[in-house]
């Protein structure tokens, strides 16, 4: 056999030396090509390790079902703003401002936490979830003055949060709206409401303004995700391709129930959703009423949402049993998803959706609160 082996050798005029040699350097190059297969999902997880433990501390702190039940069962907005005091990530604001403020700027810190401490294959899309505290503040500003609001209440309506906050504060003293855009000049928002300026004059209304602002918020989210590259990134696409579709179905439904047509909603629709393709998006914009449009969804999962709350609607009349279920929908498919992917974005897209449920509710219990002994079973039922 070495017989053989040194006659081959010597057929390709190769020494011993040399064959070892050779040997040597193959293996070395198999040897890099199974590290490199091995070590590309570490590298892949190794940026969310630190990320991931802050989230998971602070998930640690969200509101369990006996906490929530606790604060339902409170007599009052005192008794709720006492209990909020127990817990850190509330209890910093609760001396200086309301209890609704109080949470909107919880809310708007979680948002810059995790747009800072992302790592970098998705910051950009957190980096765009963040402008939501200054959108939420340009429409605040514009309802104040479109209101005739006096100082004060306009600023206890804007949240100490967001890059343009101190922008915002100096024009709180400005005429008008126009004023307000003229003001925001030089920002990435003065071109979105200015082109939404003449619709505001003619309709004599700010929802021409303001859904000028919530149409370029998700276009601007959509353009930040990444294509799909790795699980991480896949998992984001799916996230924020299916905010844009909840977003235009309740546009549309919406839009149905007050008998608008084609032409007067689809400069608020946003194409390239996650499910809802723009074909799709034009059949459901032309559907006749409700019914029809939630036929027009058959073979999507929001089909048989929407059929189930069909009853409900019927009988109170209240688009807001859609909005509901498509929240709850929309939580439970991030949850499905994030789940996918326990060690990478997985943890991060899991708590800024349970802490933006827990806000939520939190707001809708402290409605609630308002009136006196409004029943415990109706906030139950309020809740997503």
């Amino acid at each position: 056999m070495a017989d053989e082996i040194a006659t081959l050798l010597a057929n390709f005029g190769l020494s011993g030396e040399a064959f070892i040699g050779l040997l040597v350097i193959v293996l070395l190059i198999i040897g890099a090509v199974v590290v490199v297969i091995v070590s590309r999902p570490v590298l892949d997880i190794y940026p969310y390790l630190l990320p991931n433990a802050r989230v998971r501390a602070r998930k640690g702190r969200l509101f369990d079902e006996k906490q929530l039940s606790e604060i339902i069962e409170s007599n009052d907005l005192n008794e709720i703003t006492n209990y909020l005091r127990g817990f850190p990530d509330y209890a910093k604001y609760m001396d200086d401002y309301s209890l609704e403020k109080s949470l909107d700027i919880q809310l708007a810190e979680t948002y810059a936490l995790l747009a800072r401490i992302a790592p970098a294959d998705i910051k950009k899309a957190f980096v765009a979830l963040a402008k939501k505290s200054d959108i939420n503040n340009i429409k605040s500003l514009i309802a104040a003055k479109e209101a005739n609001l006096d100082r004060d209440a306009t600023i206890n309506l804007l949240i100490p949060s967001g890059k343009l906050y101190g922008t915002l504060e100096h024009l709180v003293d400005v005429n008008n709206v126009e004023d307000i855009i003229t003001g925001l000049d030089g920002t990435e928002y003065s071109s979105v409401l200015e082109d939404a300026f003449n619709e505001y004059e003619e309709s004599k209304t700010i929802l021409p303004l303001e859904a000028a602002l919530d149409k370029y918020y998700l276009e601007n989210l959509l353009s930040a995700r990444n294509v799909p590259s790795n699980d991480n990134t896949v998992i984001l696409y799916s996230y924020i391709g299916s905010q844009v579709d909840v977003s235009n179905l309740k546009i549309i439904i919406r839009a149905k129930v007050d008998g608008l047509n084609y032409e007067s909603i689809s400069p608020y629709i946003i194409i390239n959703g996650h499910d809802i393709k723009e074909w799709k998006l034009k059949d459901l914009m032309e559907a006749e009423d409700v019914p029809s449009l939630i036929n027009g969804l058959e073979g999507t999962d929001y089909a048989q949402i929407l059929n189930e709350t069909l009853n409900s609607y019927n009988e109170t009349g209240s688009i807001g049993v859609f909005e509901k279920a498509l929240d709850e929908y929309l939580a439970d498919y991030t949850n499905s998803i994030c789940l996918k992917n326990p060690i990478g974005i997985g943890p991060i897209i899991g708590f800024l959706t349970k802490k933006e449920r827990e806000i939520k509710n939190l707001k809708v219990i402290a409605r609630a609160k308002r009136e006196n002994e409004f029943p415990i079973a109706e906030i139950q039922e309020m809740l997503v």
